[in-house]
């Protein structure tokens, strides 16, 4: 297979692709699952949620302080979204979410598909200033979707918020879950996310962490197919699509749009660590809600100097330091791969994503002069691996 062009050849951390933000001083998204507690029990919950709150979860002083931190990262704070679990399982949500709108934080809510999902909650949030609705969507029609989740009624209940977010005047955004059980229903899902208005898609690929530990994801190739096709969704749709855990997208984006004569495709610039933080609802700070590294905890440590100076975070903003095809890939700046995925399979954040099928030019000629082993040798000789990690 020919290599593109690449759109980028450094591979400094520095500012974002977009020169949206400098993501070594502040993250561009931080979400916060603010509670476990969720009445459902999805087959594929990464935070593995149970039906009652945890006790040690933040008190709403504690969540308080949180907001004036994230509110102190400069020189703009970051998207704040509150999840879980079900957020809507925290009576105080709506008062942290006005305390935030209060200091400049702009916020969404991705609440669960639960009872607690009225049209009267709905209006509580928007009435305290949350700009966005993010709703879980994983199959076209009722039967797919609540045979996906197990949750009977939990289509309608998504569709009927749909519509009640959007008559309060909150935007609707979709998160959908691509599995090798979901992946076929994705191009009828196109057509109804585009009937539901949604100002954004957003395309979780399967971490195998939590409950997604027993799905099946799509293998390497057939990712690149499936992210081709969401580019090319991309181009003709009116909603803005980016991924989860697939990195890779940008590369196939940015080559087509360039293959348009266009700069580039604006498809999501932040990774794991990088222009994205995960706070847990006892307050651990990790690069993603898929990789339980914590890089320290907003009880004892300030959250600001965590993203920008924890060993941890430092690690995953320089690209230079990954290993394997993404450590010598040209793509490595606007990509680098999933980090949590490289961690739930190989046991290193550092290493390569085992779900991109690309293989560097730099990387093939190593192989073909006896330096590095094939790809599919070098991930089964890691995979399972639980290798060192630098302490914070």
């Amino acid at each position: 297979m020919a290599a593109p062009t690449a759109p980028h050849t450094s591979a400094s951390s520095g500012p974002s692709p977009h020169g949206e933000l400098d993501f070594d001083r502040a993250p561009m998204v931080l979400t916060w699952e603010i509670s476990q507690a969720c009445a459902l029990q999805c087959v594929h919950c990464r935070a593995e949620a149970r039906p009652h709150r945890h006790p040690d979860e933040l008190t709403t002083d504690e969540a308080r302080a949180v907001i004036d931190r994230v509110a102190d990262f400069e020189p703009r704070p970051p998207y704040l979204v509150f999840s879980g679990g079900d957020p809507l399982e925290r009576p105080d949500l709506e008062e942290l979410a006005a305390y935030a709108v209060s200091l400049g934080v702009q916020t969404a809510v991705t609440p669960a598909s639960s009872p607690l999902l009225t049209r009267e909650r709905l209006e509580r949030l928007r009435d305290a200033g949350v700009v966005r609705i993010a709703l879980s969507l994983d199959g076209a029609t009722a039967e797919a979707h609540d045979g996906f989740r197990g949750e009977p009624g939990s289509f309608a209940t998504i569709m009927q918020a749909a519509t009640h977010a959007q008559e309060l005047g909150l935007a609707v955004q979709v998160n959908s879950t691509v599995t090798r059980n979901t992946a076929g229903d994705f191009p009828r899902m196109a057509e109804l996310v585009e009937e539901m208005g949604v100002v954004m898609w957003e395309v979780f690929f399967l971490v195998p962490v939590g409950r997604g530990a027993v799905l099946e994801a799509l293998g390497p190739d057939e990712t690149e197919g499936f992210l081709e096709w969401l580019a090319e969704t991309q181009e003709r749709v009116p909603f803005r699509i980016i991924t989860v855990e697939a990195p890779h997208y940008r590369r196939i984006a940015h080559r087509r749009a360039r293959a348009r004569g266009d700069r580039g495709a604006r498809v999501g610039s932040t990774g794991d660590g990088k222009g994205f933080v995960f706070v847990s609802h006892t307050g651990e700070i990790y690069p993603s809600g898929f990789m339980s590294l914590s890089g320290g905890n907003v009880r004892q440590d300030d959250l600001v100097e965590v993203y920008r100076d924890a060993p941890l975070f430092r690690e995953l903003r320089d690209p230079d330091g990954f290993r394997g095809k993404c450590g010598v890939c040209e793509y490595r700046s606007i990509c680098g791969g999933s980090r949590a995925r490289a961690w739930a399979v190989t046991g290193h954040h550092l290493e390569s994503d085992p779900f991109c099928a690309y293989v560097p030019r730099q990387y093939q000629r190593m192989v073909e002069a006896g330096e590095a082993l094939p790809p599919e040798d070098y991930f089964r000789a890691r995979r399972g691996r639980r290798l060192p990690v630098l302490p914070n």
